[in-house]
């Protein structure tokens, strides 16, 4: 049995001490979208005995319509690593976004989470 287990609460603190160590202070503010008052999707999951996480997250870019998931692993010894589940691009949906929209984006959200499960758990046959 796995001892991964789901995480609901605020991002793990170490995704942001991890993130800016490697890519620079104040590059981490996107990892936790209620910073920004934005209602992303997000998922989480920790490992307890052996302390990794992983983490499926939203990306900012300079254009605030255009955004995408990424998925990070923080493994037990530190460091983190990005994981690639492909493109994961998608428009943000604004108050008047039409269906297709947010269909794009709950997509977009599926394929980087199933990406981390099967990182996680391997592939489900």
């Amino acid at each position: 049995m796995s001892a991964w287990r789901p995480y609901d609460g605020h991002i793990i603190p170490a995704f942001y001490e991890r993130f800016e160590k490697r890519w620079g202070r104040g590059t981490a503010p996107f990892l936790d979208p209620e910073v920004h008052e934005q209602p992303m999707p997000r998922a989480q999951w920790i490992n307890p005995d052996t302390g990794a996480a992983v983490a499926v997250v939203p990306i900012w870019t300079d254009d605030p319509e255009h955004r995408s998931f990424g998925v990070f692993y923080l493994p037990p010894a530190g460091d983190i690593w990005m994981l690639r589940p492909g493109p994961t691009t998608f428009m943000e949906p604004s108050s008047g976004a039409s269906r297709e929209q947010v269909t794009l984006r709950n997509d977009a959200f599926k394929k980087a989470v199933n990406h981390a499960k099967e990182f996680i758990y391997g592939p489900q046959l």
